[in-house]
């Protein structure tokens, strides 16, 4: 299995901490955002090389990080893609910078993906059961326990086997509280279909909007997670991180 991890948007909503570092790299309790992702990556024990998605204005500093990590510590290759853009508005989107390292790289594998600005504290294992299991794409997903909040994210509707037969990406009126993660694990067959998705000139925007559209033309499965999840997007979940992550080390 392949990796790769998106970490190409600008931070908007982070600003001005992210003007000078990516939120990738944000500091929690001493460590970088996104090495807690790939201590969870490693710990799967299936992914042989993982390709982190940048842009331009970030790419210098994601080399640096990488020069300077102990990279005894993770059983995969890492590699940094550059994609060429130098502000929000050249930005290719969650989706096109996927579809950059797909054909990029010739990825013709099973493949995990994973946003670049999340934290948790749960094992991907047993996602990674149900789909060897189902033999199917599956979507990490959270029940983030209220409708208000369910509004920030991609909400999932489930059947009693956990296949998705709903998606809506920050709907105004959630139908439930099962969050997606931006976990995704995607058969072979499915990055086909993701490049299908982006040659049909979908929005490349969101990393929902494929999987609102995947579900209606093969099965797509959710597999809810139980722990702690943080989606650091703002400010306030930052620190809400930092707070609970010190309180347990």
């Amino acid at each position: 299995m392949k990796a790769i991890i998106p970490a190409a948007g600008y931070g908007t909503r982070l600003r001005p901490l992210t003007s000078y570092i990516p939120k990738a790299l944000i500091d929690i309790n001493g460590r970088p955002v996104i090495e807690y992702v790939l201590d969870k990556i490693a710990e799967l024990n299936c992914v042989d090389s993982l390709y982190i998605i940048t842009n331009n204005y970030y790419y210098t500093q994601f080399c640096r990080w990488l020069d300077a990590l102990d990279k005894k510590r993770y059983n995969f290759k890492i590699e940094i893609i550059n994609d060429g853009t130098n502000n929000e508005n050249e930005r290719l989107g969650a989706i096109g910078d996927k579809v950059l390292a797909i054909r990029e790289k010739g990825l013709c594998t099973e493949l995990l993906d994973i946003s670049s600005d999340n934290v948790f504290d749960f094992s991907l294992k047993p996602m990674f059961e149900m789909f060897e299991e189902k033999k199917a794409c599956v979507v990490g997903a959270y029940d983030v326990g209220s409708k208000e909040l369910a509004k920030k994210y991609g909400v999932v509707a489930v059947d009693d086997r956990y296949r998705i037969i709903g998606f809506e990406e920050k709907p105004a009126q959630p139908k439930s509280t099962l969050a997606s993660t931006g976990i995704y694990m995607y058969t072979k067959p499915i990055l086909k279909l993701l490049e299908e998705y982006a040659n049909e000139n979908h929005s490349l925007d969101t990393p929902g909007s494929f999987i609102q559209w995947l579900y209606k033309r093969a099965d797509v499965y959710a597999y809810p997670f139980k722990g702690k999840w943080y989606d650091i997007g703002s400010f306030e979940c930052l620190e809400t991180a930092r707070a609970e992550l010190k309180c347990e080390q």
